[in-house]
């Protein structure tokens, strides 16, 4: 396996993004994002999926092509949550959802079940279990998604799915740190800004979040929610204060940080890329997610790459970014 220190330029940046794309095969568009780009992941949406041939076909073409061009294997992702959130359809497993799970069993059932579909088409990652928890009583965005509103039983629910997934050689992603259960407000179109401070994130959020982390999840998606008391300017998901100081340095996470889809408008709508990126690199963010076609993800390769050439504390942070993102490959991928 490649060291961190082996890779171009190029391989640094393009390793850094995590990608979606159009089509249902190995197409010009997938070339361009492995061979030029060098990306180091792709997530699948209903977009690309046609069956469950053609999807193994997709991702064991696109892993064949990354070895061909000389990068490192790519991580493969989808979301698969179950319920509302559930990408393969059938002849794939249906679930009802995190909320309807009642018992350990279930969500033992549920993991193990998915990590077996998964493994059969090749795909290495899923952006599940979602470890958000609503308020005791009121609305919540994530009502249809979460496990409940008792954080020690999301807790509990979260682990035996990250535990599950990853016994069985899939890489879990807990979401959306620090939590949106308290959100109403829906960031794919805006920006919800939640008016709470740590300690209360600490006295209810935080808790499935920390217990993931015991479990040694894989990766943890930063949510797009600014929460205005820690960070005034920055949405987590490109705040320093939430990944580097909250999630790196106090709480002692070790593994990926992801952005959620920087393409959503809770970003998109206003902030600019080239901020952006400086503001992942800073705060110690392995992975950006740009899951729609279109010229943001070219931009943000040339905006990493630059960064990295010419500063030399960002090229540090870098390094420590490419080291975890290529541990986790030898980890789950070289199998």
């Amino acid at each position: 396996m490649m060291q961190a220190r082996d890779l171009t330029d190029s391989q640094k940046a393009g390793q850094r993004l995590m990608v979606g794309f159009t089509g249902t095969d190995l197409n010009d568009e997938l070339r361009y994002a492995i061979d030029t780009l060098q990306v180091g992941g792709i997530i699948l949406f209903s977009r690309n999926i046609l069956s469950p041939e053609q999807i193994r076909d997709l991702c064991g073409d696109a892993q064949d092509y990354a070895v061909r061009c000389g990068q490192p294997p790519l991580f493969v992702a989808i979301d698969q949550e179950g319920g509302v959130v559930a990408r393969l359809k059938p002849p794939f497993t249906q679930f009802a959802g995190n909320p309807a799970m009642t018992s350990p069993a279930d969500a033992i059932a549920f993991a193990r079940t998915t990590a077996d579909e998964l493994n059969r088409i090749g795909v290495n990652m899923n952006m599940a279990p979602v470890l958000d928890v609503p308020p005791p009583e009121g609305p919540s965005v994530m009502l249809e998604r979460a496990f409940g509103r008792d954080p020690q039983w999301v807790a509990r629910m979260g682990r035996l799915v990250i535990e599950a997934l990853q016994n069985n050689g899939i890489m879990a992603v807990g979401k959306h740190f620090p939590g949106i259960g308290r959100t109403v407000l829906d960031s794919h179109k805006d920006l919800p800004d939640l008016e709470i401070d740590l300690e209360t994130l600490r006295s209810r959020d935080l808790i499935p979040f920390e217990a993931a982390i015991q479990s040694e999840v894989s990766g943890l998606m930063l949510s797009h929610i600014r929460y205005t008391r820690i960070d005034p300017i920055w949405p987590a998901s490109i705040s320093t204060t939430m990944a580097g100081d909250l999630l790196r340095d106090e709480i002692g996470y070790e593994g990926l940080v992801l952005t959620d889809d920087l393409d959503m408008g809770a970003i998109a709508k206003y902030y600019a890329l080239p901020d952006i990126v400086t503001q992942c690199l800073s705060g110690t963010v392995d992975l950006l997610l740009i899951c729609h076609t279109g010229p943001n993800i070219e931009a943000a390769f040339h905006a990493i790459r630059h960064a990295i050439q010419t500063d030399d504390d960002l090229a540090q942070l870098s390094h420590a970014s490419l080291a975890r993102i290529l541990a986790a490959k030898e980890k789950f991928l070289l199998d």
